[in-house]
């Protein structure tokens, strides 16, 4: 008998019991419930722990379970006096918010959430891997502050040949390596260069931190440098923000050509290049680009990546890559802000990146992102030709520029409207959009039809992006 379904069925008949029954009645015993429903003591045992829990019921030793009084009213607080206390600093994240909460309505497609669907994540491998991990004898024990020595050197050796596993420090996934990058190399009020368009989340971990993210345009080829050098001079900024591969929204390589001329700028005005290679394990069947770590030689690229992107929303362990100073600082941040990640989480993350299984699974992850762009984009020319993209290189999100007159947002709630979940474009730009996009995610649908079906849907909702009607 599956057990997930009995407890199910058990819950599900108690909570009806529950609600016929007054405050004070005992319930059927252990004994009861497990002759009359076939499911054995364990599975009644949690059951009721459950219920217990959200204060439907009351365990008496020797007596037995009875339905709980109702909760007493409460009266509400007066929590005004917060307003003055608080000031009018605000940590806005409209932007992320649909990658946080994705949409759980019957029905909705959602090309807005961005991570992996289940069936394209590594679960047995992810399963086998803590499961091992946590037999490891010292599972339970503090781990060193900068992470398991292990990981930090595959980490070391997936981003450059000449990174070293004393400059890692393994992060609570990518988003909190961008805040913890933030603060210690901007200081609070400063300014701090970024692609235009961007990823929210840098966006929404710069405000919060009271830094003013300032935009630098980019185009197929990625961050302009001659762009980048004037802002630089312009405002004085110390450092500089971007995603040379795959970027997120737009799915770009930051072009060979550019990579030394942003690194030189950054030289020039003595600041910091802070590289976000969180879509490195993203490619589309093609060797990701080398990283800007590691044509540095003087410390100047701060790197930090993730495995949560290519692997689960639930595996957070990320790891920033500094040396010098920097390194110091960023250390000491960590030790203030939770001092280390949790023990099993990092033998889990180096359990499943030392296997045959995780390149096993880059690999097919590799196929399927890459017939997902392709379905996503042949989608488009089918149902909404009068959206304009460039293919993405790599990573799990189209850029698609809307026909102008259409506003993003309302664009998306009319999606939404009509069953699909897409992201609008304005909350990826630091300052005022130079026209209307949305962010397209082909990763975390069921199956390619179900892209098909989804673009179908915009446009249904939006006839304006059929284009042209022809004369």
């Amino acid at each position: 008998m599956n057990q997930d379904s009995s407890t199910a069925r058990l819950t599900s008949w108690l909570r009806e019991e529950i609600r016929g029954a007054r405050p004070g009645d005992r319930l059927p015993s252990t004994r009861a419930l497990v002759d009359t429903h076939h499911v054995s003591p364990v599975t009644v045992s949690r059951v009721l722990a459950a219920l217990g829990a959200e204060g439907l019921v009351v365990s008496r030793p020797g007596a037995g379970t009875f339905v709980a009084p109702p909760p007493r009213p409460s009266r509400p607080a007066d929590y005004s006096w917060q307003t003055i206390a608080l000031g009018d600093r605000t940590v806005d994240t409209a932007g992320l918010s649909p990658m946080a909460d994705p949409p759980h309505e019957d029905g909705v497609i959602s090309l807005a959430t961005g991570y992996l669907h289940p069936s394209l994540m590594p679960v047995r491998a992810l399963s086998a891997a803590l499961a091992r991990a946590a037999r490891q004898p010292d599972a339970w024990d503090r781990p060193p502050v900068a992470g398991l020595h292990g990981l930090r050197s595959w980490f070391a050796r997936a981003a450059s040949p000449d990174a070293d596993a004393g400059d890692v420090l393994v992060t609570a996934g990518g988003q909190g390596a961008i805040s913890a990058a933030f603060r210690a190399l901007v200081p609070a009020g400063g300014t701090l260069l970024v692609e235009s368009p961007t990823y929210p989340g840098a966006l929404a971990a710069a405000r919060a931190a009271g830094l003013r993210p300032v935009p630098v345009p980019a185009d197929a080829y990625g961050v302009i440098p001659e762009l980048l050098a004037d802002a630089f001079g312009r405002t004085g900024a110390l450092a500089f923000y971007c995603q040379p591969a795959y970027h997120n929204p737009a799915g770009t390589v930051l072009a060979e050509p550019r990579r030394e001329a942003v690194l030189a700028a950054g030289a020039a005005a003595g600041a910091f290049v802070i590289e976000d290679d969180c879509g490195r394990w993203l490619a589309h069947g093609q060797r990701p680009p080398p990283t800007l770590l590691s044509a540095d030689r003087d410390g100047r690229v701060v790197y930090l990546t993730s495995l949560t992107k290519a692997a689960s929303p639930s595996l957070r362990i990320g790891a920033l890559i500094a040396r010098g100073p920097a390194a110091a600082r960023l250390r000491a941040l960590r030790v203030v802000d939770d001092m280390f990640v949790a023990r099993p989480v990092q033998e889990a993350a180096l359990e499943l990146v030392s296997g045959v299984a995780w390149d096993r699974h880059l690999r097919g992850l590799a196929q399927a992102l890459t017939g997902r762009a392709r379905a996503l984009v042949a989608a488009l020319a089918r149902h909404a030709p009068g959206v304009t993209f460039t293919p993405p290189a790599g990573g799990m999100h189209l850029w698609a520029r809307l026909p102008a007159g259409l506003d993003d947002g309302e664009t998306a709630q009319a999606a939404r409207r009509s069953g699909v979940a897409v992201m609008p474009g304005r909350p990826f730009f630091p300052a005022e959009p130079p026209g209307p996009y949305l962010r397209l995610t082909f990763s975390a649908a069921p199956a390619n039809a179900d892209l098909d079906t989804a673009v179908s849907r915009l446009a249904g909702a939006v006839p304006e992006l059929a284009g042209p009607v022809p004369r």
